[in-house]
């Protein structure tokens, strides 16, 4: 049984490798069946390598490009993905990938806010170039540690109509974000970074307002009331799963042979998306807009659960 019958695994091979900034290492992906498919700004690819995990990278090239670019940032402390990306890659190994699928979708805006902290700065590079393209305002809020560890400056600097404003720490420079925000009150708020910083963006602009897009590294922690058990029916079989309270959808749906593509299992990639027929959801993951979340038509089975005593999916 399969929990995304759409998800299709996509053989691409390693075209070139570029080192950015201090550890911040750019992979071009070529596909080897066939064209890789297109994708707009935002949008990410789950990339797996033989004996790592399976990690979400943001494209961050041209999508006019048949190529897709990914940045890799190196974290020692991490699950191992970004190492092997980084020790283990080779121009003209082959890698499997996954989607793309985009929940940071660019909407059109006559002005735009970009903040990026660090590595953040993949999925709002093409944003930049859509936005400088369309003839729209923007501006950038490129913050990190050091110049040194901050990537595309340069493709950065080269665009048009807008600007770009470093905040390096090792410089004293910090950004202020009320002020910042308080400057741009009409403008389209684009973030990805840090969660500390994603906390203080999305406290300076109401979530209602419409004006809010944010994507996470980390999923920021939120309590929730304890709640009962409730089922699930698999509508493709008629089966149907009871979930406890200490169990998520996720688990239950694996435990019956359900295969359920999953990567953060935290509500922040998407990877987990299943459609909804019927039923109510409590939605508690961190990547389906307001919007997304009332049309009550899908879930993220890694954190969401039922508002009802049973919930029917599209699996």
């Amino acid at each position: 049984m399969t929990g995304r019958p759409d998800a299709t695994d996509l053989r691409a091979r390693v075209r070139a490798l570029r080192l950015e900034s201090t550890d911040v290492l750019t992979v071009e992906l070529e596909g080897i069946d066939a064209p890789l498919p297109a994708w707009t700004p935002g949008a990410h690819v789950d990339l797996a390598i033989p004996g790592a995990p399976v990690r979400q990278y943001s494209l961050c090239g041209d999508p006019r490009d048949p190529r897709y670019r990914i940045a890799v940032l190196r974290e020692d402390d991490s699950r191992g993905g970004s190492r092997a990306v980084h020790e283990r890659l080779r121009p003209g190994d082959e890698v499997t990938l996954r989607g793309p699928r985009n929940h940071f979708v660019l909407e059109p805006a006559a002005e735009y806010l970009f903040v990026a902290g660090g590595i953040g700065i993949t999925p709002v590079l093409p944003m930049v170039r859509a936005a400088a393209a369309a003839g729209a305002r923007w501006r950038v809020l490129y913050l990190g540690a050091s110049r040194t560890r901050l990537a595309f400056l340069d493709e950065l600097a080269a665009l048009e109509g807008g600007e770009v404003a470093v905040f390096a720490r090792d410089e004293g420079v910090r950004a202020d974000l009320a002020r910042e925000i308080g400057a741009h009150p009409d403008a389209a708020v684009y973030a990805c970074g840090p969660a500390r910083m994603l906390e203080q963006v999305a406290s300076l602009v109401p979530e209602a307002s419409g004006r809010l897009h944010l994507e996470y590294f980390t999923a920021p922690v939120v309590e929730y009331a304890p709640g009962g058990p409730f089922a699930v029916r698999l509508a493709l079989t008629g089966v149907e799963l009871t979930v406890e309270p200490d169990q998520s959808v996720l688990e239950v749906m694996r435990s019956a042979g359900v295969d359920v593509l999953s990567d953060c299992e935290e509500g922040i990639c998407g990877s987990c998306e299943t459609g909804v027929l019927e039923g109510e959801v409590e939605h508690r993951d961190h990547v389906l807009t307001l919007q997304e979340k009332a049309a009550n038509d899908c879930l993220m089975v890694c954190v969401s659960r039922a508002a009802c005593p049973v919930l029917v999916l599209q699996a």
